[in-house]
């Protein structure tokens, strides 16, 4: 479609051509946006495109990033500028393709593409609860990327109108963002379904809404609003939606995608070419189908190893089960010498043991959520396995937090001991009663770490209770040791973006 670009495509096609009059050449060869926007099927067809911008390089980076920069994670890439730019806060290239096209770009690609759909929809005739519904959907979308683009860059530019040609559109701060992020979902909150058929497994739900919304109030410490969206999910009608699955490492595996304990996943499929980079696989032109993270977060020999775990997460799963045996979910979530208990001779790295790719006095952990090593013995740029965006377990622990800063804590011990009792681990109610708000939230966190290892949450968390500069985050990670308060919690605006648009601010440090 005509004009169908970011802000960051258009004002890259300006600078080419620094004359006074704009340049605004028909291409008979695509559809204009006049003869577009007019059935259902065209609206139907734009959602789609909105959830499809989640297959582009953001399904890698995305993750790797919350999960690299946070203190569970590392790099000991050959690549030093990742090292640096994602691990290390030395971040020396504020255009760094690695960061600016999937974080920036990508995400303001799925902004735009929401906002076609917001903006032309309503002018469809058309049923109109599924109107409403496409709608809702946009919103969703919309807020979840910008709830990427404020935790990672804080101030950015807030467009909520189809970009044309000659936007320069200001700056806005992280709290403007968040607020439009909250009016999004509590629009699409009102009227999204609260399930699908099958037909329509994967798109954005109610209780997706309420459970990003409530992540969003939670960043601002806004924690009495949260209440209410966490109890639908819980206590409400999401409670007859939504439960744990009984095996924990269900929640990982290609073989049982959209269960129940998913409340929202990017969904994937299995890309028929192995490398979607390959220029002469005709295949390669289906980079929609699978995603490429489990190849750079796999282990030397199978993947690149780009971000790994920090063995320190691994020595905090030290409590036993109630019959004696080891949390099922340490061997779930790294693959380390101890993946099987018996060591390093026993443990199966994709068809070798440990010992035998390693060596036996080999430390290094990776994280195995989303690998594919239950079904094969390497790892291409094409896994079909869904990335599970919000577990059902991380909503409970979520609702136990917010009780417990409202004053709550009797009440919400329940819900850490039914994450606790699914791993088979005895209620917390039992070993440790009777916690003082300050001990409960400290328990909170330790109960975070080991149910959510690997999944892209642990950034949040350490930012919202102020951990991101504690003695304890930097002697977990010395490379918090090179964290500049105030200026580290955000990536840079990339410089291009502040070539091309005087409106824009740099962020503070930079």
């Amino acid at each position: 479609m005509k004009k169908f670009l970011t802000y960051s495509l258009m004002a890259a096609g300006l600078a080419m051509f620094s004359c006074d009059r704009d340049l605004d050449v028909e291409n008979p060869n695509q559809l204009a946006v006049e003869a577009y926007w007019k059935t259902p099927n065209d609206a139907l067809l734009g959602v789609n495109a909105t959830y499809s911008t989640m297959h582009r390089a953001i399904s890698r980076f995305l993750p790797w990033f919350y999960i690299g920069r946070s203190d569970e994670g590392r790099s000991l890439s050959p690549a030093s500028h990742l090292v640096n730019n994602f691990d290390q806060f030395l971040v020396t290239d504020y255009n760094l393709g690695d960061t600016y096209g999937p974080l920036w770009r990508d995400n303001y690609i799925g902004v735009n593409r929401a906002n076609q759909v917001i903006n032309n929809v309503p002018g469809i005739e058309m049923d109109e609860s599924l109107k409403q519904r496409y709608i809702g959907e946009a919103k969703f979308l919309r807020g979840m990327f910008y709830f990427h683009l404020a935790t990672i860059y804080g101030n950015v530019p807030l467009i909520t109108k189809v970009s044309v040609v000659g936007d320069l559109p200001p700056t806005s701060t992280q709290a403007e963002v968040f607020a439009q992020i909250e009016r999004d979902l509590n629009e699409a909150a009102a009227v999204l379904p609260a399930t699908y058929g099958s037909a329509d497994l994967g798109r954005a739900t109610k209780g997706a809404a309420y459970a990003l919304l409530a992540k969003v109030y939670m960043q601002q410490r806004k924690y009495t609003e949260a209440v209410a969206p966490l109890k639908w999910l819980v206590e409400d009608e999401g409670r007859n939606i939504y439960d744990l699955m009984p095996n924990y490492r269900d929640n990982f595996l290609v073989t049982s995608e959209n269960n129940k304990e998913s409340v929202f996943e990017w969904q994937f499929a299995l890309n028929p070419a192995e490398n979607h980079d390959d220029d002469t696989d005709p295949r390669a032109d289906n980079l929609n189908y699978g995603q490429s993270l489990p190849k750079f977060m796999s282990p030397p020999g199978v993947g690149w190893s780009d971000v790994e775990a920090r063995r320190w997460v691994v020595d905090e799963f030290n409590e036993r089960t109630t019959t004696g045996a080891r949390d099922p979910r340490l061997a779930a979530s790294f693959l380390f010498d101890y993946t099987d208990e018996r060591g390093p001779a026993f443990s199966m790295i994709y068809g070798e043991s440990f010992a035998q790719r390693y060596g036996a006095n080999n430390d290094r952990v990776w994280f195995r959520k989303f690998l594919n090593d239950n079904w094969k013995n390497t790892e291409e740029y094409n896994s079909p396995n869904n990335w599970r965006y919000i577990r059902y377990a991380d909503v409970l622990l979520m609702y136990a937090e917010v009780l417990n800063e409202t004053g709550n804590t009797a009440k919400a011990y329940q819900y850490v001991d039914r994450v606790r009792q699914r791993a088979g681990l005895a209620r917390l109610s039992d070993v440790k009663p009777n916690l003082t708000k300050e001990q409960f939230l400290e328990q909170i966190k330790h109960e975070r770490l080991l149910e959510l290892a690997g999944e892209g949450q642990r950034w949040h968390d350490l930012v919202r209770w102020g951990d991101i500069t504690s003695a304890t985050t930097k002697q977990r990670d010395p490379a918090f040791n090179s964290f500049t308060p105030g200026q580290d919690e955000f990536l840079p605006i990339p410089q291009l973006e502040l070539d091309l648009n005087p409106n824009l601010n740099q962020n503070p440090g930079y």
